[in-house]
């Protein structure tokens, strides 16, 4: 099989952390694996983990359409979390997936080895989503406000929601001017 990443490589059988059956790719070094295998190999040794790796690693980030090396069918693009750009490859009709060379020693660093099968799942996908939007948010928030500004925003906040009277400071906060009937 032809690799469907740097397409100069032949995928030849190995596995992953000497364990989970895969293909690797001669050229590029991305693995191709089924998630059948991958769940299998889990379900007969639930109770390895994975060692975490602690270095600085920084697999190829590829942004273009990945065909599926066995159907030719264009794969399904998922993000590991909302930390990383990277995403993971799958073609969701035969479950076949592909990690580009790295991703494995990242999902390990990130200790989401073990949790491979559930970064294809929406729950997971809408995590990342939110935090994402969040991050967004803060950011713009933070560059809207200034750093201390928005520090000190944050607190008032966090103060406003818990008070019993919450409404009532809102609408004096609101007001132009808080001491006239008028306005």
């Amino acid at each position: 099989m032809k690799c469907t990443s740097c397409k100069a490589g032949v995928l030849t059988p190995t596995r992953l952390d000497k364990q989970i059956p895969c293909m690797t790719c001669s050229s590029c070094k991305g693995h191709w694996l089924y998630l059948e295998d991958y769940l299998s190999w889990k379900e007969k040794n639930p109770e390895v983990k994975f060692k975490r790796i602690k270095t600085n690693i920084k697999p190829r980030l590829t942004t273009s359409a990945l065909l599926c090396p066995k159907t030719s069918i264009i794969m399904s693009k998922f993000r590991i979390s909302s930390k990383y750009d990277y995403k993971i490859n799958l073609n969701p009709t035969i479950n076949g997936i592909w990690l580009e060379k790295d991703v494995w020693e990242l999902l390990k660093k990130e200790d989401l080895a073990d949790k491979l099968n559930q970064i294809f799942t929406d729950p997971w996908q809408r995590k990342i989503k939110k935090e994402m939007s969040k991050a967004m948010f803060e950011n713009m928030y933070q560059q809207q406000f200034g750093e201390d500004d928005y520090e000190q925003i944050k607190k008032i906040k966090a103060w406003l929601s818990q008070h019993p009277k919450k409404i009532h400071l809102i609408g004096y906060l609101h007001s132009d001017n808080p001491y006239s009937a008028t306005k």
